[in-house]
């Protein structure tokens, strides 16, 4: 049974561009120690079913899943947020990582 961790902060490639990739997500533990995980662990956890992340904004949370993108003969995996409606994805309005 996957573990749910919610996602407080992301570091992106590009911080500026609302599309660049997300290279991390991070979060605080209940003991107050922060943590961080690399896009590809993440998916790696999502996949094996290790751990959900959620990102939580005004009060409605949602899943963060997998999504891939064909690129040339190559499938490229990232992060996002399930569809909620918004825009920006909410994983990419997330603050800065530490």
């Amino acid at each position: 049974m996957a573990l749910n961790i919610q996602v407080r902060c992301i570091n992106k490639s590009d911080r500026m561009n609302p599309h660049e990739r997300i290279i991390n997500i991070g979060g605080t533990n209940p003991d107050g120690a922060r943590w961080k995980r690399s896009q590809q662990q993440a998916i790696i956890d999502i996949e094996t079913g290790t751990y959900q992340y959620y990102v939580s904004m005004e009060g409605h949370s949602v899943w963060v899943v997998v999504a891939a993108k064909q690129v040339g003969q190559s499938v490229h995996k990232y992060l996002k947020t399930q569809n909620d409606g918004e825009q920006p994805n909410n994983l990419l309005s997330l603050p800065e990582c530490p």
